[in-house]
Parts: C-alpha cells; sequence; structure tokens
C-alpha cells in the first residue's frame, strides 16, 4: 500500500478521502472523509514527529538520536507544529532554564561520548 497523499499534486489544496474498504470484508463506504491534522506534515516532518514521540517527547534524546545540536531539533519541532496549524508560544522561564539544562547535559553526553573534546565543550558551554 502507499501513503495517503495529504494535498493535492496539481494545485496543493488539502485533499478528502471520498472512499474507504475493508481489506477483510470489503465492506465500501462513501462520502466526504477529512485526513486530519497529520496529513498536513511532509514525509521529513512526520518521521521526525514519530521519532519525537519514541524519545518520550524529550528534545535532548532526540537530538542524540539524529545526531544534531539541540536548537536543530527545537526548530524542527517548531516547524511541525506551525505545519499543524499552531502557534509555537514563547518559553516560561522554568521551560527556558529547563531547555538550558537539557543542552548543557547533551554537550556533557557529547564529551563523555568522546564526539567533542573538552575545548569544544568549554566553548559550548560558555554559549549557554
Amino acid at each position: 500500500m502507499y501513503p495517503v497523499p495529504g494535498s493535492c499534486p496539481v494545485c496543493g489544496d488539502a485533499l478528502i478521502v471520498t472512499l474507504l474498504q475493508c481489506p477483510h470484508c470489503d465492506t465500501v463506504m462513501e462520502g466526504r472523509f477529512a485526513l486530519g491534522r497529520f496529513h498536513q506534515l511532509s514525509q521529513e516532518q512526520l518521521s521526525f514527529a514519530e521519532l519525537f514521540l519514541r524519545c518520550e517527547g524529550k528534545l535532548s534524546w532526540t537530538a542524540e538520536e539524529m545526531g544534531v545540536s539541540y536548537p536543530t531539533v527545537r526548530s524542527r519541532l517548531e516547524e511541525v507544529i506551525r505545519a499543524l496549524g499552531y502557534e509555537v508560544r514563547e518559553e516560561t522561564p522554568a521551560e527556558e532554564k529547563q531547555r538550558r539544562f537539557e543542552r548543557r547535559q547533551t554537550i556533557l553526553n557529547d564529551l563523555a561520548a568522546g564526539s567533542i573534546t573538552a575545548e569544544e565543550a568549554v566553548e559550548l558551554l560558555k554559549k549557554q
């Protein structure tokens, strides 16, 4: 089976489903069915969302899994939020503190794993 496209390849507008069929008993339903918000995501955005959920919503775990920086993961998450039609809200001071903690933890994990040098870690931590 092929994945259901969420937008028209001609005009880019959202598609609707007009026929559903059960593969087990061949029951068929016709009508106008919405695809839902997640069909608005590109394949790349959907893959990111799946990984993010698999990482239990932890940005630092997602960054580690993807092999990218924390800010890159945060940016991709904000892109997915916007693509779903929501506004990205400003962080509260507590959330900013948690985000900074997670970024520092990622740097220290990279240092422990040997993927960055002590000097690189010091420079990255200074930027926090």
